[in-house]
């Protein structure tokens, strides 16, 4: 099967291949096979990329889906408040099905607004059933997916049987894949931070980490010192982290997640992006959870790149897409499969409406995107040459009763846990 995107201005993240003004992409059997100005091909589907920005799908890779039916609940909370409330409050009266329920609407609002390839990081497994709803969810949601079971959070402390279920039913070559949420050593013993990685090696999976620093404390050096920075692990957040444990993570290959206007609002810091690239790291940019922000990377990149203008007049628009793509999809070992517009990789690729009058007319693509760009302009989504939006619209996807259902699920959480969802009602934060 072949599919042709033709008379579109491509934006390849391929140094190779560059920015083509009007680009043609080709591709057979869900992987890219050819990029040029002009391609003939009389025996495939052409879809008209005329008046279209083509670029690879968005990767986030790290963001809780399950929370969505919460959203905007949290635009107000503080990180105390908001861990009171998800973890405390809400998710000990959470069903399988409204894990479910929050997974699937959560994927498919990433793929509506063009994040092709996501990071789930899951930690709300209240027993295999729990996980299980998550897995099934990406599954049904026709998007690149990696299920992130996160230990801690309210699982066991011994997550090794569950890891170990879920890794054997879920092979590195599907389209959705699996990897493993650490307990960092702010949170757990160097010991059992040992053990999990170690687990991680056994099952041939990736790890994320959340992570930060009040100055007080100096995690990554403390891993550092025990020989526990792998090229694996992704950490997330980093706030308040040394100039000099940044240097760490770029010397062990880690990688970093910036999820900046959660970092903002919730008093974690400045994000980490300009320091991050001093020392050698190159950042990557998530969501986090949407009961608290906006699920798309337009705004991500925005805020990121308003903020590190604004202290010291570093990074450039071609940056943020790097960012929020293949540096991304390296983070994730997907860098071979998606991330850039190139031959052999899978054809992750969103359109964008440049004719949209929020955008027209186009003069730099790529600083128009992040300077204006927002989720209204992604007209066409593939994912492995799947088209699974097509004209604004998500394709074999029934909004309106998921809709129905999901708002039963919020209503019915809420009001087991006595929380009103009109604004009104502060969480108190746990004591430590």
């Amino acid at each position: 099967m072949k599919t042709l995107l033709t008379a579109g201005t491509v934006i390849s993240l391929d140094p190779t291949i560059g920015d083509l003004d009007r680009g043609d992409v080709l591709i057979e059997n869900g992987v890219i096979t050819d990029v040029a100005h002009r391609i003939d091909s009389t025996d495939a589907e052409v879809i008209d990329a005329t008046g279209r920005i083509v670029m690879p799908g968005f990767v986030d890779n790290h963001r809780h889906t399950w929370q969505t039916a919460f959203r905007g609940l949290g635009a107000d909370w503080t990180f105390p408040e908001w861990a009171a409330a998800l973890h405390h409050t809400l998710k000990p009266h959470y069903q399988p099905e409204d894990v479910y329920l929050g997974t699937l609407i959560g994927r498919l609002e990433a793929l509506h607004s063009g994040v092709t390839t996501m990071l789930d990081w899951f930690h709300c497994a209240s027993g295999p059933a729990h996980a299980d709803a998550a897995v099934a969810a990406l599954r049904d949601a026709p998007g690149r997916s990696i299920f992130c079971y996160g230990a801690g959070w309210g699982t066991s402390d011994r997550i090794d049987t569950e890891a170990r279920r879920v890794r054997s039913a879920l092979p590195a070559d599907e389209l959705v894949t699996m990897a493993l949420g650490l307990r960092g050593a702010e949170d757990t013993s160097i010991d059992t931070v040992a053990e999990e990685l170690k687990l991680a090696a056994e099952l041939g999976v990736r790890t994320s980490v959340h992570i930060a620093s009040d100055g007080t404390n100096r995690p990554i050096a403390d891993l550092y010192e025990h020989g526990l920075l792998r090229d694996t692990t992704t950490f997330v957040h980093a706030n308040g982290i040394g100039d000099d444990e940044l240097r760490m993570l770029a010397d062990a290959g880690s990688s970093i997640s910036i999820s900046p206007d959660v970092e903002l609002k919730m008093g974690f810091g400045w994000p980490m992006t300009g320091r991050a690239l001093a020392a050698g790291l190159r950042p990557t940019l998530s969501i986090d959870d949407t009961p608290s922000v906006g699920g798309d990377m337009f705004s991500t990149m925005r805020t990121a790149y308003a903020v590190q203008r604004g202290l010291d007049g570093t990074l450039n628009s071609h940056d943020l897409l790097e960012f929020a793509t293949l540096d991304a999809a390296r983070s994730c070992g997907l860098d071979a499969r998606t991330g850039s517009i190139t031959p052999g990789k899978g054809a992750d690729l969103i359109l964008l409406r440049a004719d949209d009058p929020t955008m027209f007319p186009v003069n730099h693509p790529a600083g128009t995107i992040v300077s204006a760009g927002h989720p209204g302009l992604v007209d066409t989504v593939l994912v492995a040459g799947r088209v699974v939006k097509r004209d604004g619209v998500l394709t074999g996807v029934d909004l309106t009763a998921l809709r129905h259902r999901l708002l039963e699920s919020r209503d019915r959480i809420a009001a087991a846990a006595g929380v009103r969802l009109d604004g009104s009602w502060r969480p108190q934060p746990q004591p430590h």
